[in-house]
Protein backbone atom coordinates (compact mmCIF):
# COMPACT_ATOMS: atom_id res chain seq x y z
CA UNK A 1 0.00 0.00 0.00
CA UNK A 2 1.06 3.56 -1.10
CA UNK A 3 2.29 5.85 1.58
CA UNK A 4 -0.53 9.17 2.47
CA UNK A 5 0.08 12.25 3.25
CA UNK A 6 -1.88 15.52 3.44
CA UNK A 7 0.77 17.41 1.96
CA UNK A 8 3.65 16.15 -0.85
CA UNK A 9 6.05 18.84 -1.53
CA UNK A 10 8.18 18.36 -4.65
CA UNK A 11 11.56 19.66 -4.07
CA UNK A 12 13.68 20.70 -1.64
CA UNK A 13 14.82 24.39 -1.96
CA UNK A 14 13.43 27.36 -0.19
CA UNK A 15 10.06 27.48 -0.91
CA UNK A 16 9.79 23.53 -0.62
CA UNK A 17 11.75 22.96 2.58
CA UNK A 18 9.99 25.94 4.53
CA UNK A 19 6.42 25.27 3.10
CA UNK A 20 6.71 21.37 4.25
CA UNK A 21 8.07 22.52 7.99
CA UNK A 22 5.29 24.99 8.26
CA UNK A 23 2.95 22.09 6.97
CA UNK A 24 3.83 19.74 9.47
CA UNK A 25 3.61 22.68 12.31
CA UNK A 26 0.28 23.49 11.67
CA UNK A 27 -0.58 19.21 12.26
CA UNK A 28 -0.62 18.33 8.46
CA UNK A 29 1.27 15.06 7.60
CA UNK A 30 3.74 16.17 5.33
CA UNK A 31 7.04 14.69 2.95
CA UNK A 32 9.40 16.44 0.57
CA UNK A 33 11.12 14.94 -2.16
CA UNK A 34 14.14 15.67 -3.21
CA UNK A 35 16.50 15.05 -5.89
CA UNK A 36 19.62 16.72 -7.46
CA UNK A 37 23.30 16.03 -8.42
CA UNK A 38 25.38 18.37 -5.56
CA UNK A 39 28.33 16.59 -4.54
CA UNK A 40 28.21 14.72 -0.71
CA UNK A 41 30.59 13.20 0.83
CA UNK A 42 28.68 10.78 2.24
CA UNK A 43 26.24 9.99 -0.82
CA UNK A 44 23.12 11.76 0.47
CA UNK A 45 20.70 13.87 -1.16
CA UNK A 46 21.56 17.45 -0.67
CA UNK A 47 18.54 19.56 0.82
CA UNK A 48 18.62 23.50 0.84
CA UNK A 49 18.04 23.42 -3.42
CA UNK A 50 20.37 25.49 -5.61
CA UNK A 51 19.89 28.74 -3.00
CA UNK A 52 22.10 26.71 -0.70
CA UNK A 53 24.36 24.28 -2.55
CA UNK A 54 25.93 27.02 -5.66
CA UNK A 55 23.56 29.74 -5.00
CA UNK A 56 22.56 32.56 -2.50
CA UNK A 57 25.25 30.97 0.44
CA UNK A 58 28.15 29.74 -0.98
CA UNK A 59 28.77 32.99 -3.02
CA UNK A 60 27.95 35.09 0.35
CA UNK A 61 30.79 33.17 1.79
CA UNK A 62 33.41 33.39 -1.29
CA UNK A 63 32.45 37.33 -1.04
CA UNK A 64 33.10 37.53 2.34
CA UNK A 65 36.31 35.72 2.14
CA UNK A 66 37.41 38.18 -1.30
CA UNK A 67 35.93 41.39 0.65
CA UNK A 68 38.89 40.83 3.81
CA UNK A 69 41.18 40.04 1.16
CA UNK A 70 40.20 42.89 -0.60
CA UNK A 71 40.92 44.97 2.88
CA UNK A 72 43.78 43.53 3.94
CA UNK A 73 45.09 44.70 0.30
CA UNK A 74 43.89 48.29 0.33
CA UNK A 75 41.77 49.48 3.44
CA UNK A 76 44.19 48.08 6.32
CA UNK A 77 46.58 50.60 6.23
CA UNK A 78 43.92 53.51 6.79
CA UNK A 79 43.62 52.13 10.35
CA UNK A 80 47.18 52.47 11.18
CA UNK A 81 47.64 48.07 10.26
CA UNK A 82 50.07 47.34 8.29
CA UNK A 83 50.29 43.54 6.41
CA UNK A 84 52.69 42.94 4.06
CA UNK A 85 51.93 41.27 0.78
CA UNK A 86 48.71 38.94 1.86
CA UNK A 87 48.32 35.88 0.87
CA UNK A 88 45.01 34.23 -0.40
CA UNK A 89 44.55 30.33 -0.25
CA UNK A 90 41.80 29.59 -2.50
CA UNK A 91 41.49 25.86 -1.40
CA UNK A 92 41.00 27.20 2.26
CA UNK A 93 38.82 29.88 0.82
CA UNK A 94 36.89 27.12 -0.85
CA UNK A 95 36.76 24.42 2.46
CA UNK A 96 35.17 27.36 4.42
CA UNK A 97 32.40 28.13 2.18
CA UNK A 98 32.04 23.98 1.64
CA UNK A 99 31.84 23.70 5.69
CA UNK A 100 29.03 26.52 5.95
CA UNK A 101 27.14 24.85 2.92
CA UNK A 102 27.39 21.32 4.55
CA UNK A 103 26.36 22.91 7.91
CA UNK A 104 23.20 24.50 6.75
CA UNK A 105 22.47 21.22 4.65
CA UNK A 106 22.31 19.05 7.63
CA UNK A 107 20.88 22.01 9.56
CA UNK A 108 17.90 21.67 7.09
CA UNK A 109 17.59 17.30 7.99
CA UNK A 110 17.51 18.42 11.46
CA UNK A 111 14.28 20.55 11.29
CA UNK A 112 12.61 17.85 9.07
CA UNK A 113 12.98 15.49 12.13
CA UNK A 114 12.10 18.37 14.62
CA UNK A 115 9.19 18.68 12.74
CA UNK A 116 8.05 15.17 11.59
CA UNK A 117 8.79 15.60 7.95
CA UNK A 118 9.18 12.72 5.61
CA UNK A 119 12.10 13.44 3.46
CA UNK A 120 11.34 11.15 0.27
CA UNK A 121 14.88 10.87 -1.66
CA UNK A 122 14.27 10.59 -5.52
CA UNK A 123 12.83 12.62 -8.60
CA UNK A 124 8.90 13.23 -7.93
CA UNK A 125 6.43 13.48 -10.42
CA UNK A 126 2.98 13.15 -11.12
CA UNK A 127 1.28 9.89 -11.68
CA UNK A 128 -2.55 10.58 -11.61
CA UNK A 129 -5.16 10.32 -8.99
CA UNK A 130 -6.39 7.86 -6.38
CA UNK A 131 -9.25 7.87 -4.57
CA UNK A 132 -9.16 11.26 -4.77
CA UNK A 133 -5.54 11.79 -3.55
CA UNK A 134 -3.02 13.07 -5.94
CA UNK A 135 -0.51 10.19 -7.01
CA UNK A 136 2.94 11.42 -6.94
CA UNK A 137 6.08 9.34 -8.18
CA UNK A 138 9.30 8.89 -6.51
CA UNK A 139 12.34 7.69 -8.79
CA UNK A 140 15.40 7.21 -7.73
CA UNK A 141 18.20 4.63 -9.13
CA UNK A 142 15.94 3.43 -11.44
CA UNK A 143 13.69 2.49 -8.67
CA UNK A 144 10.17 3.93 -8.54
CA UNK A 145 7.49 4.25 -5.40
CA UNK A 146 4.16 5.93 -5.43
CA UNK A 147 2.95 8.50 -2.84
CA UNK A 148 -0.41 9.61 -1.74
CA UNK A 149 -1.65 13.40 -1.18
CA UNK A 150 -4.54 15.29 -0.45
CA UNK A 151 -2.50 18.36 -1.53
CA UNK A 152 0.43 18.36 -3.45
CA UNK A 153 3.41 21.61 -3.57
CA UNK A 154 5.64 22.10 -6.32
CA UNK A 155 8.79 23.91 -5.83
CA UNK A 156 11.26 22.45 -8.21
CA UNK A 157 13.00 26.42 -8.47
CA UNK A 158 15.01 27.07 -11.65
CA UNK A 159 18.29 26.12 -13.37
CA UNK A 160 20.67 28.46 -15.33
CA UNK A 161 19.77 29.61 -18.78
CA UNK A 162 22.15 28.57 -20.73
CA UNK A 163 23.41 30.35 -24.62
CA UNK A 164 22.58 28.32 -27.45
CA UNK A 165 26.36 27.60 -29.23
CA UNK A 166 28.06 27.66 -25.83
CA UNK A 167 28.70 24.62 -24.28
CA UNK A 168 28.64 24.79 -20.46
CA UNK A 169 30.99 22.31 -18.83
CA UNK A 170 31.59 24.04 -15.15
CA UNK A 171 35.35 24.03 -15.62
CA UNK A 172 36.41 25.97 -18.76
CA UNK A 173 32.84 27.38 -19.18
CA UNK A 174 30.49 27.87 -16.22
CA UNK A 175 27.30 28.82 -14.98
CA UNK A 176 26.91 29.85 -11.33
CA UNK A 177 27.81 26.44 -10.31
CA UNK A 178 31.36 26.32 -11.84
CA UNK A 179 32.04 29.71 -11.12
CA UNK A 180 32.08 29.09 -7.23
CA UNK A 181 34.44 26.35 -7.54
CA UNK A 182 37.22 27.51 -9.45
CA UNK A 183 40.89 26.33 -7.94
CA UNK A 184 42.18 29.71 -8.27
CA UNK A 185 41.80 33.22 -10.06
CA UNK A 186 42.21 33.33 -13.53
CA UNK A 187 44.93 36.33 -14.86
CA UNK A 188 41.60 37.05 -16.91
CA UNK A 189 38.22 36.18 -16.34
CA UNK A 190 34.79 36.72 -18.78
CA UNK A 191 31.33 37.19 -17.45
CA UNK A 192 28.38 37.19 -20.35
CA UNK A 193 25.52 39.10 -17.72
CA UNK A 194 25.78 41.94 -15.58
CA UNK A 195 22.89 41.06 -13.57
CA UNK A 196 23.20 39.74 -9.87
CA UNK A 197 24.84 36.96 -10.18
CA UNK A 198 27.49 38.52 -13.01
CA UNK A 199 28.58 41.37 -10.58
CA UNK A 200 28.69 38.98 -7.49
CA UNK A 201 30.74 36.53 -9.00
CA UNK A 202 33.02 38.83 -11.32
CA UNK A 203 33.48 40.64 -8.01
CA UNK A 204 34.57 37.57 -6.10
CA UNK A 205 37.62 37.15 -9.03
CA UNK A 206 38.14 40.85 -9.27
CA UNK A 207 39.32 41.06 -5.60
CA UNK A 208 40.96 38.61 -5.77
CA UNK A 209 43.17 39.58 -8.76
CA UNK A 210 41.38 38.57 -12.10
CA UNK A 211 41.55 40.95 -14.71
CA UNK A 212 37.60 40.89 -15.24
CA UNK A 213 35.43 41.95 -18.74
CA UNK A 214 31.54 41.64 -18.04
CA UNK A 215 29.70 41.44 -21.55
CA UNK A 216 26.06 42.59 -20.99
CA UNK A 217 23.85 42.26 -23.83
CA UNK A 218 21.31 45.19 -22.57
CA UNK A 219 21.96 48.36 -22.96
CA UNK A 220 21.04 49.85 -19.83
CA UNK A 221 23.13 48.88 -16.51
CA UNK A 222 20.80 47.41 -13.57
CA UNK A 223 17.42 48.71 -15.26
CA UNK A 224 15.40 46.96 -12.68
CA UNK A 225 17.23 49.50 -9.61
CA UNK A 226 16.48 53.14 -9.46
CA UNK A 227 18.13 55.51 -11.60
CA UNK A 228 20.21 57.00 -9.11
CA UNK A 229 21.38 53.86 -7.57
CA UNK A 230 22.65 52.49 -10.82
CA UNK A 231 24.33 55.86 -11.38
CA UNK A 232 26.20 55.00 -8.23
CA UNK A 233 26.66 51.64 -8.72
CA UNK A 234 28.19 52.46 -12.75
CA UNK A 235 30.53 54.84 -10.82
CA UNK A 236 31.91 52.52 -7.99
CA UNK A 237 32.37 49.71 -9.96
CA UNK A 238 33.74 50.68 -13.39
CA UNK A 239 35.88 53.93 -12.22
CA UNK A 240 37.03 52.62 -8.54
CA UNK A 241 36.83 49.15 -8.88
CA UNK A 242 38.08 48.48 -12.74
CA UNK A 243 35.49 46.19 -13.20
CA UNK A 244 35.03 45.99 -16.95
CA UNK A 245 31.36 46.26 -18.07
CA UNK A 246 30.29 46.61 -21.49
CA UNK A 247 26.77 47.56 -22.13
CA UNK A 248 25.10 46.49 -25.53
CA UNK A 249 27.51 43.40 -26.32
CA UNK A 250 26.56 41.23 -29.22
CA UNK A 251 28.01 37.66 -28.23
CA UNK A 252 28.20 35.97 -31.12
CA UNK A 253 31.12 32.77 -31.52
CA UNK A 254 32.35 31.77 -28.04
CA UNK A 255 35.04 28.34 -28.49
CA UNK A 256 37.47 26.89 -26.57
CA UNK A 257 40.93 27.20 -26.88
CA UNK A 258 44.87 25.84 -25.27
CA UNK A 259 44.60 29.09 -23.88
CA UNK A 260 40.94 28.84 -22.12
CA UNK A 261 38.27 30.75 -23.88
CA UNK A 262 37.63 33.43 -27.45
CA UNK A 263 34.60 35.14 -27.32
CA UNK A 264 33.71 37.14 -30.44
CA UNK A 265 31.36 39.97 -29.45
CA UNK A 266 30.35 43.30 -31.05
CA UNK A 267 30.02 46.72 -29.20
CA UNK A 268 29.19 49.99 -30.41
CA UNK A 269 29.09 48.45 -33.69
CA UNK A 270 33.14 47.21 -33.77
CA UNK A 271 33.88 43.79 -33.63
CA UNK A 272 36.01 42.63 -30.83
CA UNK A 273 37.54 39.44 -29.30
CA UNK A 274 37.73 38.66 -25.27
CA UNK A 275 40.54 36.11 -25.00
CA UNK A 276 39.83 34.64 -21.01
CA UNK A 277 41.24 31.81 -19.30
CA UNK A 278 37.36 30.85 -17.77
CA UNK A 279 34.14 32.47 -18.63
CA UNK A 280 30.99 32.63 -16.86
CA UNK A 281 27.86 32.42 -18.33
CA UNK A 282 25.10 34.12 -16.07
CA UNK A 283 22.33 35.51 -18.36
CA UNK A 284 18.91 34.71 -15.81
CA UNK A 285 17.43 31.47 -14.83
CA UNK A 286 14.57 28.81 -15.99
CA UNK A 287 12.15 27.22 -14.12
CA UNK A 288 12.67 23.58 -13.81
CA UNK A 289 9.11 21.96 -15.37
CA UNK A 290 11.00 19.28 -17.14
CA UNK A 291 9.84 15.84 -15.84
CA UNK A 292 7.09 17.20 -13.43
CA UNK A 293 4.73 15.33 -15.71
CA UNK A 294 2.41 18.21 -15.15
CA UNK A 295 1.21 17.82 -19.00
CA UNK A 296 0.21 14.69 -18.07
CA UNK A 297 -2.18 15.44 -15.34
CA UNK A 298 -3.06 18.93 -16.96
CA UNK A 299 -1.03 21.20 -15.12
CA UNK A 300 -0.98 25.02 -17.10
CA UNK A 301 2.31 25.59 -17.64
CA UNK A 302 3.34 28.90 -19.47
CA UNK A 303 5.38 28.32 -22.65
CA UNK A 304 8.49 29.84 -20.38
CA UNK A 305 8.05 26.70 -18.01
CA UNK A 306 6.36 28.56 -15.67
CA UNK A 307 3.81 27.19 -13.74
CA UNK A 308 0.61 29.37 -13.61
CA UNK A 309 -0.87 30.42 -10.19
CA UNK A 310 -3.29 32.34 -8.22
CA UNK A 311 -2.21 35.32 -5.65
CA UNK A 312 -2.03 32.06 -2.85
CA UNK A 313 -0.25 29.80 -4.92
CA UNK A 314 -3.34 27.62 -6.26
CA UNK A 315 -2.80 25.87 -10.02
CA UNK A 316 -5.36 25.06 -11.95
CA UNK A 317 -5.50 21.74 -10.72
CA UNK A 318 -7.69 21.34 -7.56
CA UNK A 319 -5.32 21.14 -4.43
CA UNK A 320 -2.25 21.76 -6.56
CA UNK A 321 -0.10 24.49 -5.36
CA UNK A 322 3.12 25.55 -6.58
CA UNK A 323 5.85 28.51 -5.05
CA UNK A 324 9.35 30.00 -5.66
CA UNK A 325 11.18 30.06 -8.94
CA UNK A 326 8.63 27.48 -10.51
CA UNK A 327 6.19 30.44 -10.88
CA UNK A 328 6.18 33.99 -12.10
CA UNK A 329 7.62 37.07 -10.17
CA UNK A 330 11.24 37.64 -9.17
CA UNK A 331 13.26 34.51 -8.43
CA UNK A 332 14.33 34.70 -4.98
CA UNK A 333 14.83 32.50 -1.67
CA UNK A 334 13.02 34.84 0.47
CA UNK A 335 10.04 34.99 -1.62
CA UNK A 336 10.07 31.55 -2.21
CA UNK A 337 9.88 31.22 1.61
CA UNK A 338 7.18 33.00 2.19
CA UNK A 339 5.42 31.89 -0.46
CA UNK A 340 5.67 28.29 0.82
CA UNK A 341 4.77 29.74 4.49
CA UNK A 342 1.56 31.07 2.59
CA UNK A 343 0.38 27.75 0.77
CA UNK A 344 0.92 25.62 3.66
CA UNK A 345 -1.11 28.31 5.99
CA UNK A 346 -3.90 27.96 3.31
CA UNK A 347 -4.23 24.80 2.85
CA UNK A 348 -4.48 24.34 6.88
CA UNK A 349 -7.53 26.95 6.21
CA UNK A 350 -5.86 29.84 7.54
CA UNK A 351 -5.72 33.00 5.48
CA UNK A 352 -2.01 33.07 3.94
CA UNK A 353 -0.44 36.17 2.14
CA UNK A 354 2.10 37.27 0.37
CA UNK A 355 2.54 41.05 -0.69
CA UNK A 356 5.00 40.80 -3.32
CA UNK A 357 5.28 44.91 -3.11
CA UNK A 358 6.96 45.02 -0.47
CA UNK A 359 9.45 41.61 -1.32
CA UNK A 360 13.20 43.09 -1.07
CA UNK A 361 15.44 42.82 -3.89
CA UNK A 362 19.55 42.82 -2.50
CA UNK A 363 22.57 42.91 -4.49
CA UNK A 364 25.86 41.24 -2.46
CA UNK A 365 28.39 43.36 -4.13
CA UNK A 366 30.52 45.96 -2.56
CA UNK A 367 28.95 48.19 -1.99
CA UNK A 368 25.36 46.40 -1.48
CA UNK A 369 22.47 47.33 -3.15
CA UNK A 370 18.90 46.68 -1.65
CA UNK A 371 15.73 48.36 -2.64
CA UNK A 372 11.97 47.39 -1.70
CA UNK A 373 9.15 49.41 -3.65
CA UNK A 374 8.55 51.69 -6.33
CA UNK A 375 11.75 53.00 -8.19
CA UNK A 376 11.17 57.10 -9.18
CA UNK A 377 10.69 55.72 -13.55
CA UNK A 378 7.99 53.46 -11.86
CA UNK A 379 6.32 56.25 -10.22
CA UNK A 380 6.36 58.90 -12.89
CA UNK A 381 5.44 56.32 -15.52
CA UNK A 382 2.30 55.66 -13.19
CA UNK A 383 1.48 59.06 -12.52
CA UNK A 384 2.18 59.39 -8.76
CA UNK A 385 2.94 62.35 -7.18
CA UNK A 386 6.07 62.07 -4.82
CA UNK A 387 8.49 63.51 -2.33
CA UNK A 388 11.61 62.24 -2.53
CA UNK A 389 14.38 62.52 0.36
CA UNK A 390 18.57 61.20 -0.46
CA UNK A 391 21.05 61.46 2.03
CA UNK A 392 24.69 60.01 1.62
CA UNK A 393 26.31 57.79 4.09
CA UNK A 394 29.60 60.64 3.57
CA UNK A 395 27.10 62.67 6.23
CA UNK A 396 27.15 59.38 8.55
CA UNK A 397 29.87 59.42 11.94
CA UNK A 398 29.60 55.07 11.86
CA UNK A 399 30.24 55.39 8.15
CA UNK A 400 33.34 57.43 8.72
CA UNK A 401 34.13 55.16 11.40
CA UNK A 402 33.98 52.25 9.26
CA UNK A 403 36.17 53.96 6.68
CA UNK A 404 33.33 53.56 3.89
CA UNK A 405 31.13 56.00 3.04
CA UNK A 406 30.19 54.85 -0.23
CA UNK A 407 26.58 55.42 -1.25
CA UNK A 408 23.24 56.74 0.07
CA UNK A 409 19.72 56.15 1.34
CA UNK A 410 16.97 57.34 -0.95
CA UNK A 411 13.23 57.38 -0.22
CA UNK A 412 10.27 58.23 -2.16
CA UNK A 413 7.09 59.18 -0.27
CA UNK A 414 3.27 59.57 -1.37
CA UNK A 415 3.27 63.67 -1.99
CA UNK A 416 -0.19 63.55 -0.64
CA UNK A 417 -0.60 60.98 2.25
CA UNK A 418 3.42 60.65 3.16
CA UNK A 419 3.04 56.74 2.70
CA UNK A 420 6.06 55.27 1.88
CA UNK A 421 6.37 53.74 -1.46
CA UNK A 422 9.85 52.49 -2.10
CA UNK A 423 13.11 53.18 -0.46
CA UNK A 424 16.23 52.31 -2.42
CA UNK A 425 19.81 52.08 -0.71
CA UNK A 426 23.43 51.89 -1.87
CA UNK A 427 26.22 51.11 0.98
CA UNK A 428 27.52 48.84 3.34
CA UNK A 429 24.81 46.68 4.67
CA UNK A 430 21.99 47.73 2.75
CA UNK A 431 21.00 43.96 3.19
CA UNK A 432 20.31 44.71 6.72
CA UNK A 433 19.69 48.08 6.48
CA UNK A 434 16.53 47.45 4.22
CA UNK A 435 14.79 45.63 6.20
CA UNK A 436 13.05 48.79 8.03
CA UNK A 437 11.88 49.74 5.26
CA UNK A 438 10.07 46.42 4.55
CA UNK A 439 8.86 46.70 7.98
CA UNK A 440 7.85 50.33 7.79
CA UNK A 441 5.96 49.93 4.19
CA UNK A 442 4.31 46.81 5.56
CA UNK A 443 2.46 48.60 8.30
CA UNK A 444 1.57 51.49 5.74
CA UNK A 445 3.58 54.12 7.52
CA UNK A 446 4.60 57.59 6.34
CA UNK A 447 8.11 59.06 6.34
CA UNK A 448 6.50 60.38 9.04
CA UNK A 449 6.93 57.63 11.24
CA UNK A 450 10.27 56.58 10.49
CA UNK A 451 11.55 60.68 11.03
CA UNK A 452 9.88 60.07 14.49
CA UNK A 453 11.53 57.30 15.46
CA UNK A 454 14.41 57.15 17.55
CA UNK A 455 17.65 55.34 15.60
CA UNK A 456 20.62 54.42 17.49
CA UNK A 457 23.83 56.68 17.31
CA UNK A 458 26.13 55.98 15.80
CA UNK A 459 24.88 53.80 13.50
CA UNK A 460 24.60 53.46 9.54
CA UNK A 461 20.41 53.15 10.55
CA UNK A 462 20.63 56.97 10.81
CA UNK A 463 20.96 57.24 7.60
CA UNK A 464 17.67 55.64 6.94
CA UNK A 465 16.55 58.20 9.77
CA UNK A 466 17.57 61.48 7.72
CA UNK A 467 16.29 59.70 4.41
CA UNK A 468 12.88 60.11 6.37
CA UNK A 469 13.31 63.59 7.31
CA UNK A 470 14.62 64.39 4.12
CA UNK A 471 11.57 63.82 2.38
CA UNK A 472 9.81 66.81 4.40
CA UNK A 473 13.38 69.00 3.56
CA UNK A 474 13.88 68.67 7.38
CA UNK A 475 17.16 66.65 7.81
CA UNK A 476 19.03 67.58 10.70
CA UNK A 477 22.48 66.16 9.90
CA UNK A 478 22.91 67.12 6.17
Amino acid sequence: MSKEFDVVVIGAGPGGYVAAIRAAQLGLSAACIEYNSYADPKGEVRLGGTCLNVGCIPSKALLQSSELFEQANHSFVMHGISVESPKMDVSVMMKRKDNIVGQLTTGIRGLFKKNNVTLLSGLGSFAGRENEKWKVAVTRNGATEHVLAKHVIVATGSRARHLPGIEVDNKVICDNEGALAFDGAPKKLGVIGAGVIGLELGSVWKRLGADVTILEAAPEFLSAADAAITKEAWKTFTAKQKLGIKLGAKIGKVERTDAGVRVEYEHKDEQHVLECERLIVSVGRIPNTDGLGGESVGLKISERGFIEVDAQGRTNLANVWAVGDVVPGPMLAHKGMEEGVMVAECIAGQHGHVNHDTVPWVIYTHPEIAWVGKTEAQLKAEGIEYKAGQIPFAANGRALGQGDTTGFVRMYACAKTDRILGVHVIGNNASELIAEAVVAMEFGACSEDIARICHAHPTLSEVMHEAALACDKRPLHF
